[in-house]
């Protein structure tokens, strides 16, 4: 007698409507807030635009994409430091604060547009030069290698609605 045991990790998609759209392309089956890992990172063309998503969550596994196509929705945070091999992004048309292309290989990024964000002020890239020649963003908006300074590479979701109940020190008492 021999048991089998497959154990797959998976990549947690907490978006629902991005959920939908994983699905819709045949890359989920189950509507769980995740999806198999090895499903997603080999995919080198993903377009979720005019989706309703609200947030990417899971993008840093699709680490094999090549062309992803984001516009028309209201996310707030993209962060692609684990997406080296990005070739085309257009993330026209969403409510962005924050974006990160800082992933080691911006010179292979060749088509770039980030318009119609108009809270996104700075974008961190590799190639501050590069960027300012060749992708399009709004104009209020910057290119740097240093927009997050205290920013350890993480992004805290923005619509945490968590609230600290109490404190209490080493030996149980509560501090107000």
């Amino acid at each position: 007698f021999s048991s089998l045991y497959v154990f797959s990790q998976n990549t947690y998609i907490p978006d629902d409507a991005f959920e939908q759209e994983l699905i819709n392309l045949g890359l989920d089956v189950i509507f769980d807030d995740s999806v198999t890992t090895s499903s997603i990172d080999t995919i080198t063309w993903l377009d979720i635009s005019n989706s309703g998503i609200v947030d990417i969550t899971g993008i840093e596994d699709f680490i094999a994409l090549s062309y992803f196509f984001c516009y028309n929705n209201q996310i707030d945070s993209i962060n692609l430091i684990n997406n080296p091999n990005l070739f085309e992004f257009n993330c026209n048309n969403n409510l962005l604060k924050y974006l990160n292309v800082k992933n080691g290989n911006n010179l292979s990024l060749w088509y770039f547009t980030a318009l119609n964000n108009d809270s996104l002020m700075c974008i961190n890239v590799d190639n501050v030069a590069y960027a300012n020649y060749n992708w399009v963003k709004d104009w209020q908006c910057t290119f740097s290698d240093n927009c997050y300074p205290n920013f350890d590479g993480f992004l805290l979701n923005n619509n945490d609605n968590r609230k600290l109940n109490k404190v209490i020190d080493i030996f149980g008492r509560t501090i107000d």
